[in-house]
């Protein structure tokens, strides 16, 4: 059985033919959401329709880690190795201190509600970035149904004020986030709007003086579409797919797949030198080693 499928021959450097993919826990529901936590050995991730957060740790498997959790959906580390949330239920984006109190850092703009934070990064300089589509607002599968009141966009919280800025706002319902290993360039999946035909891309904007500008498309995936996306320390861009991750170059080209037998939600980098990619695919856990490394904080 092939886990991989090469497009260009230097995605053949990228992956270990004695490294398969492997299923760590299954019989979920809908999971995304994956962070890696190295100073204690664990995975967390979002088991979002059971309203908990759950924990897998080496040796150990599955446990829960919060429950409820508000329906929370994507997550990060900031640069103190506290744990960022996005909570579909609250509407808000919080961050995990360390002693376990909530610190809620968004979850209105300009007196009305967010819609449902989505996916979340946080850059060098401690801003938090997050998505704000609707898909938590639009059913009670994932949180609650409730009317929209904001449009779907990218804010960004400074780590002083707490001010939220509109960053991007130029895509039908944007979703996964993450920056170029230098913060030079800025990627964004538009997922489109729920029970919509809207184009689904991945969009990359150029950053001048801290804001993206020249948003323009970089790479639509096929099959699906990207939901969330990582970037390794070269620079070439992972997306998640509905037949597995595909490993795109920083000029748009796709390079690769990696192939899970379930539709990806989501991935992220983890393991002690962050070459494992963790991947969170519909009912299940998944993960293979990489001759690759990643690059999110902390």
């Amino acid at each position: 059985m092939s886990f991989f499928e090469t497009v260009e021959p230097e995605f053949a450097r990228f992956v270990l033919g004695n490294a398969p993919v492997k299923q760590l826990a299954g019989g979920f529901d809908w999971v995304e959401g994956p962070v890696w936590f190295g100073d204690a050995g664990c995975l967390l991730f979002s088991d979002i329709p059971n309203n908990r957060i759950l924990r897998w740790t080496p040796g150990q498997g599955i446990s829960t880690y919060r429950q409820p959790s508000n329906y929370a959906n994507g997550h990060t580390r900031d640069r103190q190795g506290r744990l960022v949330s996005c909570e579909h239920g609250t509407r808000r984006v919080t961050r995990t201190e360390h002693d376990g109190s909530i610190t809620v850092i968004a979850d209105s703009f300009e007196g009305r509600p967010l819609n449902s934070p989505n996916d979340v990064i946080v850059a060098q300089d401690g801003g938090v970035w997050f998505s704000d589509p609707h898909y938590g607002i639009m059913t009670d599968y994932e949180g609650f149904a409730a009317e929209q009141e904001n449009p779907c966009v990218v804010y960004r919280a400074d780590p002083a004020t707490g001010a939220l800025d509109v960053m991007a706002d130029d895509m039908n319902c944007p979703n996964g986030l993450a920056f170029s290993p230098d913060e030079g360039r800025l990627y964004v999946a538009d997922t489109g709007r729920m029970f919509s035909q809207d184009a689904q891309e991945i969009r990359v904007y150029d950053m001048q003086d801290g804001r993206p500008v020249n948003g323009r498309h970089f790479h639509a995936i096929s099959p699906g579409c990207a939901d969330g996306i990582r970037v390794d320390s070269d620079g070439n861009i992972w997306s998640s797919a509905a037949d597995g991750v595909h490993c795109i170059a920083d000029d748009g080209r796709l390079l690769g797949k990696i192939l899970v037998p379930e539709l990806v939600s989501n991935i992220c980098f983890g393991g002690r030198a962050k070459h494992q990619l963790y991947i969170t695919a519909t009912t299940g856990l998944y993960r293979i080693t990489l001759n690759r490394r990643g690059i999110q904080a902390p």
